[in-house]
């Protein structure tokens, strides 16, 4: 039924089609006809004479109009290119993105025929497992350090970076952390011809016109630039990582940010990073929602990983639960009003929980008098609260007690 239907929108489509040509070719027939009869009647009514003298009498007004504008010198009023503002921005994006470059992450795998060499010098086979993008940062003497974001680099066996030249050259993780997708690289300096500017994020306010710039859907779209604004500041979501739930704090902007782009750099208008592209919402009919991290909360964080190699952070040494995921059955005897908590699944070894007399069982309620709602929240205290060194007070209920348990925090010592 539907060829049929579409045989017969053909017929009719073809019969109008003959009906618009006769009808156009009496029109032409019409036109040719009606300037005949113009081109004899024109000369003969004093046309041109009338038009040469009106143009002639507005000439001579326009002249009037430019010298009556001119200042006192004589010299008339300055003209400005409304082209300079957009020339300026593309610019700025040329140079911008002289720093932005791949990141390819190299896996070992048996029967390929690549071969790269890991980070302790040995050659093994290699395969790409992903690609994202980088931001080059600052050289120090024959190297020059790239951030990227850990979830690009976690599980390699080997990194490349893609240079805004074409060429590739291998790179050495010098850090990572995966709580706040960050990873640092180091490559030779001598490869690297252009650093770029990092702004002030705090700075940025809503409706702020920003850019991305990466390498989404992989090497060959490198270098792609969209445009946004910032659609909200001081933005916290919930992210899964290999470390863990934790809450990230990010800018929202609605510039294209798509797979690849991801370490990527986020620009405003002067050139400057704000933010590094980490992850959107990939949701069916949801569009325009990216996030970056801000500039000022990874800067400290890319320091601290080019002098330590990572992230210190206090380290209880403990499984954990959510209190609310656990069934009533295996809670033991706990008063009703307790609801929320974390509860502590194992121990490990030598750790600070397992020196302070943790049990697996325990349900941590409060660390130093900030409540611990959730494993999420217990984290947030640990980290951003708290530091290496401290001591501080547990409160916790083992068998349906409320204890106190004093522990001084520690750094992961098992890495």
């Amino acid at each position: 039924m539907e060829i049929e239907q579409e045989q017969i929108s053909k017929k009719e489509s073809r019969a109008n089609t003959k009906k618009k040509g006769r009808s156009f070719i009496k029109t032409v027939s019409a036109g040719v006809l009606g300037s005949a009869i113009t081109l004899m009647v024109i000369p003969q009514t004093g046309y041109y004479e009338n038009l040469v003298a009106n143009q002639l009498s507005l000439a001579l007004d326009e002249e009037a109009l430019v010298n009556e504008q001119s200042n006192n010198e004589g010299n008339p009023l300055p003209v400005q290119n409304i082209s300079t503002g957009t020339t300026d921005l593309m610019d700025m994006i040329e140079e911008a993105s002289e720093s932005i470059v791949g990141v390819v992450n190299l896996q070992s795998q048996q029967g390929y025929g690549g071969f790269f060499q890991n980070q302790q010098g040995n050659e093994q086979e290699a395969v790409e497992a992903g690609t994202g993008s980088g931001v080059i940062f600052k050289k120090e003497g024959d190297k020059a350090f790239v951030i990227t974001n850990h979830h690009v680099i976690e599980g390699a066996d080997g990194i490349e970076v893609s240079l805004p030249s074409g060429d590739s050259v291998q790179a050495q993780l010098v850090g990572s952390d995966a709580l706040t997708d960050i990873a640092v690289l180091a490559i030779d300096s001598q490869s690297v011809h252009s650093v770029i500017t990092f702004g002030d994020s705090d700075a940025l306010r809503p409706g702020e016109q920003v850019l991305a710039i990466g390498n989404p859907l992989g090497l060959d779209l490198s270098r792609t630039v969209t445009q946004g604004i910032i659609s909200a500041i001081n933005r916290t979501i919930p992210v899964t990582t290999s470390a863990g739930e934790w809450d990230l704090d990010v800018i929202q902007t609605d510039a294209a940010i798509n797979p690849g782009n991801s370490g990527g750099a986020l620009i405003n208008t002067n050139g400057e990073v704000i933010g590094i592209n980490s992850l959107k919402i990939a949701q069916n009919g949801i569009e325009g929602i990216g996030f970056a991290i801000p500039s000022n909360d990874l800067l400290p964080l890319v320091e601290e990983i080019i002098e330590k190699g990572e992230i210190s952070r206090p380290y209880l040494g403990v499984g954990l639960a959510n209190l609310h995921e656990i069934p009533q059955g295996y809670l033991g005897e706990l008063p009703d009003e307790v609801t929320e908590g974390v509860v502590i699944t194992t121990v490990e070894p030598q750790s600070a929980a397992d020196r302070a007399g943790l049990r697996a069982g325990d349900i941590v309620t409060s660390i130093d008098k900030n409540e611990i709602k959730d494993a999420t929240e217990l984290r947030k205290v640990l980290y951003r609260e708290l530091e290496l060194g401290q001591n501080v007070e547990i409160s916790l209920y083992r068998n349906g007690e409320l204890i106190q348990v004093n522990l001084t925090l520690t750094a992961n010592t098992s890495l």
